[in-house]
């Protein structure tokens, strides 16, 4: 069935990270959103797969997108194999997004550069009649969206996701085993309050730049459109 919007993330807490708020507002606004990890983290310092599978579906239903699905790539070898390139095309091509939303290229974590380069191909792939007929019809996405997890550089664009703020910070609540440090758990830069404090501050710079208290910020290649110089033409 055709979705609107399809999210990629590279780990089950990545898409709440840098989209969890443009995940909110679409669904708010009637858009059939789906999510898609790559991995379930396996590699991660905490966290079993049960409990990271169990904390994504409730970080689903906090944010309200229609599914969430996992590709069940081998975490630190995303891309590794053409395997994993006919894998996200053929996903691709069975939900037949309009708009595909992924990790942005340059960030300190070498899986979500992976995730993006990954994505972007099969995005390409996708839409050649010639690909693997095995993996679905052809599809073209409309457009290439790339959000940011650790790292930033200028955005594009931002969109204002106040009202939903809110929403992204309970489907970062979910993901208990990676932000909270317990006993247990071992000491990672996931699960310190300085990482919380870098999502939301970089949220509320791009905010304030746009003269709103929350904003995520997106990167694509291609120029963006506008019919006039007015601020409210779109």
């Amino acid at each position: 069935m055709a979705i609107d919007l399809l999210v990629f993330g590279p780990h089950p807490d990545d898409i709440e990270i840098g989209a969890g708020g443009i995940v909110a507002l679409h669904v708010s606004l009637g858009f059939d959103v789906g999510l898609c990890d790559l991995t379930v983290g396996e590699m991660g310092s905490n966290g079993t797969v049960e409990e990271r599978l169990k904390e994504s579906e409730a970080a689903r239903e906090a944010l309200g997108a229609s599914w969430r699905e996992n590709l069940h790539l081998p975490d630190r070898h995303i891309g590794k194999d053409p395997a994993h390139l006919d894998a996200v095309v053929a996903f691709i091509r069975r939900h037949q997004p309009r708009v595909v939303a992924a990790p942005y290229w340059a960030d300190r974590h070498p899986d979500h550069a992976a995730a993006s380069a990954l994505v972007t191909e099969a995005v390409f792939n996708s839409g050649l009649r010639r690909y693997r007929a095995e993996a679905g019809e052809a599809w073209k996405v409309e457009w290439v969206c790339y959000y940011f997890i650790n790292d930033s550089a200028s955005p594009s664009f931002v969109v204002d996701v106040t009202p939903h703020y809110a929403r992204k910070r309970r489907a970062l609540d979910c993901h208990i085993s990676q932000f909270q440090a317990g006993p247990q758990a071992v000491g990672t830069r996931l699960n310190t309050p300085v990482f919380r404090q870098l999502i939301e501050s970089r949220d509320a710079q791009f905010g304030a730049l746009a003269g709103v208290a929350w904003a995520e910020g997106f990167v694509v290649r291609e120029p963006v459109v506008r019919r006039t110089l007015f601020r409210e033409a779109t």
